[in-house]
């Protein structure tokens, strides 16, 4: 096994499942702290700031770690466009999006304009209204380039599974005929933006994650190594069948070694 010197870690199926908490996986965070292994975790949220995630962290699963660790599918969108903008100078946005989103884009000089921005980036919006679509709908017709935070059709609540950000990229890309920039996951931009803040080569990084379809996609796209935990969305058997096998897979964390790889 490789001596990898970077991890990047999905949240939901993997650290935690909701409000569950995985003693295993605050056991693994907690190995790489002691190594001083850098790690980020790398989620497809958009709704919520790093400093929520971080609280989320710390007050329900007793995992204690800094914004500097969380790197969101918003924060990823804005980093995306900022050097997309840097070539061109144009900085305005229209947003179907939350605060997560909305704030991140600020962060980096983008304004918001209703009518003729440079780019319409659509995520994650649980107030989303009619006249919110026909805004962006109506600029991506005019030309606007039409981003996507992610792909994932829906996310799982107490409800149930709920419509997700890819759900509402969808409505748009029917009603515009047109195919959207994604940036999140399993697309490789929030993987390589990480990595490129944190100063390492894809090749001595390792991606964990539950969930084939997009956290170990991802790796594959970005040209990362992979660790599948069985902890969430995919099973054995579902992999089994995928043309592209993870580098590693594991029951749980507590099967991962960060010098030797995988252990019994």
């Amino acid at each position: 096994m490789k001596n990898y010197q970077a991890y990047l870690i999905d949240l939901d199926g993997t650290v935690y499942a909701g409000s569950k908490r995985y003693p295993k996986a605050k056991a693994f965070v907690e190995r790489l702290q002691a190594a001083k292994v850098p790690f980020k975790f790398v989620t497809n949220n958009t709704t919520k700031l790093p400093v929520d995630v971080v609280a989320n962290l710390a007050d329900n699963h007793d995992i204690h770690v800094n914004t500097d660790n969380v790197y969101t599918a918003g924060l990823a969108t804005a980093d995306f466009l900022d050097e997309r903008a840097g070539e061109t100078g144009k900085r305005t946005v229209y947003v179907v999006g939350e605060i997560g989103l909305n704030q991140a884009l600020a962060a980096k000089g983008f304004t918001v304009d209703e009518e003729h921005p440079e780019y319409v980036v659509v995520g994650l919006d649980s107030d989303v209204t009619y006249e919110k679509f026909a805004k962006a709908i109506l600029a991506i017709r005019s030309g606007s380039t039409f981003i996507g935070t992610n792909s994932d059709s829906n996310i799982p609540k107490a409800r149930g599974l709920m419509p997700g950000a890819g759900a509402l990229v969808d409505l748009v890309r029917y009603a515009t005929q047109t195919e959207p920039i994604f940036v999140g996951k399993p697309e490789p931009i929030i993987l390589q933006n990480s990595l490129e803040l944190m100063g390492i080569a894809p090749e001595d990084a390792l991606m964990v994650g539950d969930n084939y379809q997009t956290d170990i996609l991802a790796g594959i796209h970005a040209g990362v190594d992979t660790l599948l935990v069985y902890t969430g969305v995919s099973t054995p058997e579902q992999v089994a069948q995928q043309a592209i096998q993870p580098t590693y897979t594991i029951p749980n964390l507590d099967h991962w070694d960060i010098e030797v790889g995988p252990v019994d």
